[in-house]
Order: structure tokens, then sequence, then C-alpha cells
């Protein structure tokens, strides 16, 4: 299951206590202060992790706790101080600050980390307050609670290049025939229900990542079939792929959903708008789009690529011009 958001509780360790302890040794009836140090609890540290594709951990686990510091001892003895907890997220996890809606960090790289809950520092024993004139302090430090605040995560897929299209426009079945993924692919709209990623092998050039987003509606950029929320998922990318049903399937003219798409692109965000696009005609398998390609091409004036996901028609050319935008 592909989660995207999530929100959870975070609590870093408690500082242990600082102990109040003197020392008693035969022949030293009035030993002096010897109560050790609490350990510092540990912290909450949320770290990238390119194995992760999801957030669904999240989805049932909402509060993560950091372990608490040992309290001291006497003998000055310090309490062991708590493990630090590692929190794995997917690349491209951002992490906000639910109640002040600040934005925390944004983890692109694997391995990038970053303190979300600081552990509380463990208290002073009673040792540490001897002096000259009070040589017999009979009080410690408490140690400090650890923060606790509570995380919204947000996921945004990190892929060079986009799929995107009304729905049924062929791009999961473009996805499955560049690369080794597997989305549920059928002949009705809105299959795909969630963004799929996809490693592309480009010959000798080396290799780059897409995202096939499911299919976009007229309004998506305001919420319409949760459009808003799989368009953040190509905000990343460097390129898009604009796939068009040529054939116009379902009753589409292909020349309108091309208009549909980018003006939702447009009202989403001016600066996703202008990346560049390459336009592939999908679905060159059946004649009513091969007598679409000259109308199409003549009414968008730009190079359009003719293809067929069924067959593989067209797609190595496809591939190779993503991969040469890619370089650019």
């Amino acid at each position: 299951m592909f989660i995207d958001e999530a929100v959870i509780n975070v609590k870093a360790g408690d500082g242990g206590n600082g102990c109040v302890s003197f020392r008693r040794e035969a022949f030293v009836p009035k030993g002096g202060p010897d109560g050790g140090d609490g350990g510092d609890g540990g912290s909450v540290i949320f770290e990238a992790d390119h194995h992760k594709r999801t957030l669904l951990d999240f989805k049932y686990k909402k509060h993560i706790k950091a372990e608490r510091g040992v309290h001291g001892k006497g003998k000055n003895m310090t309490g062991k101080c708590g493990k630090d907890l590692i929190v794995k997220v997917p690349m491209g996890t951002i992490l906000y600050d639910k109640e002040t809606g600040d934005q925390i960090a944004d983890l692109t790289e694997s391995g990038q980390q970053i303190v979300v809950a600081e552990g509380g520092r463990g208290g002073k024993g009673n040792a540490r307050f001897a002096t000259s004139t009070r040589q017999a302090p009979k009080f410690a430090q408490p140690g400090k609670p650890g923060e606790e605040r509570i995380i919204k995560m947000e996921l945004k897929l990190i892929a060079e290049v986009g799929l995107i299209g009304c729905p049924n426009a062929g791009k999961s079945t473009l996805l499955s025939r560049i690369s080794h993924a597997h989305p549920e692919i059928a002949s009705y709209p809105f299959t795909t229900k969630s963004p799929n990623l996809g490693v592309v092998k480009v010959g000798d050039w080396g290799t780059f990542t897409a995202a096939d987003i499911p299919g976009l509606l007229e309004g998506a950029h305001s919420g319409t079939g949760l459009g808003d929320k799989f368009l953040r998922h190509i905000e990343r990318t460097k390129i898009l792929i604009h796939v068009i049903d040529a054939a116009g399937v379902d009753g589409r003219d292909p020349l309108d959903d091309y208009k549909t798409i980018n003006d939702e692109l447009k009202n989403y965000s001016k600066e996703l708008a202008k990346r560049p696009q390459i336009i592939a005609l999908n679905k060159m398998d059946l004649t009513e789009a091969r007598e679409n390609v000259k109308r199409i091409e003549k009414e968008l004036k730009q190079k359009v690529f003719a293809i067929s996901g069924a067959t593989g028609e067209g797609i190595d050319t496809l591939i190779k011009e993503a991969a040469k935008l890619l370089r650019s």
C-alpha cells in the first residue's frame, strides 16, 4: 500500500536523575558525597533510506519514543545513556512541525539524518555540588525531560522523469515497457491509484528513474480526484513525458486532453508548467491513433513521438530523447 502522508508523535528519552549518596566504609562513619550523574536520554533521529518507498509504517504506529537515561548510582557511578532511536523514512520525505507548520527537513539523499527530538540531559549527582563550604550536599539534580513534538510527514517521490496524462492514456503500460516496474494495468480508467517508480536503462548511457502519476482530471490542482496529492510527486522531476491517448478511445479529443493537463500543471505550479515536456502519442496499434498524428502535430507545432505501449513501437526513440534532454 502506498501511503505518502502521516502524522506521528515523537518523544525523546528523559535524562536520568542524579543520585544522592555518601560513602559508607569501615572506619569512615561520615564519608563524602559520591552520588553519580544520570545518563542522557536518547534522541529521535530521522534518516532517509533508499530501500523505503512508502510511509505505510507510520499509518498504525503513531507514537515513537527513544530510551530514557538511567539514574546515577552511588560510588560515583554514572547512569547509562539512552540509545538514540533512528527512524528510517523514504528519500523525498519532508518533515514539518505539526503545531507551527515550520519545515524541519527535506530528506532527499540516502543516509541523510536530522535530529527531530533532542534527548534530555542527565541530572548531576550530589558529588558535583560539594564545595569547601558545603561538604555534604544532600541534594542532586533531576534529569531534564526529552523533547516531544508532533511531526507531519509528506512524501514527494524523487524521480528524474514524470509520466503525466489523462486517465487510461497508457502511462502504466509505458512504465512497464521501459522499466522492471509492475504497475496494475487494465483497460478501464483510474487503474493506477498511487504513483509507481521504475528504473529505466538507456543503452550505454546509464539509467534514470521514472514515476507514473495516476491520471489527472480537470480541477486536479484543487484536489479533484486527489490530483493535488498526485501532482506533488512530479515537483522534483527534471522533465515530463506527456502521454496522450491519440486514438481517443474514451471518446475524448487528444488535443483537449493535452490542454486539460497543461492547464492543471499551470494552476498547480507555474514552475512545474515550464518543465520540459516530451509529447508521446500513444496507442499507435490502433488505426484511429495513426489518423490523428498529423492533426495533433500540426496543432501543437512541436515534435511528437508516436508510440505504442502495447507493441513497443517507437519507445526506444522516446527513451533516447528523454536521456538526451536529461543530459542537457
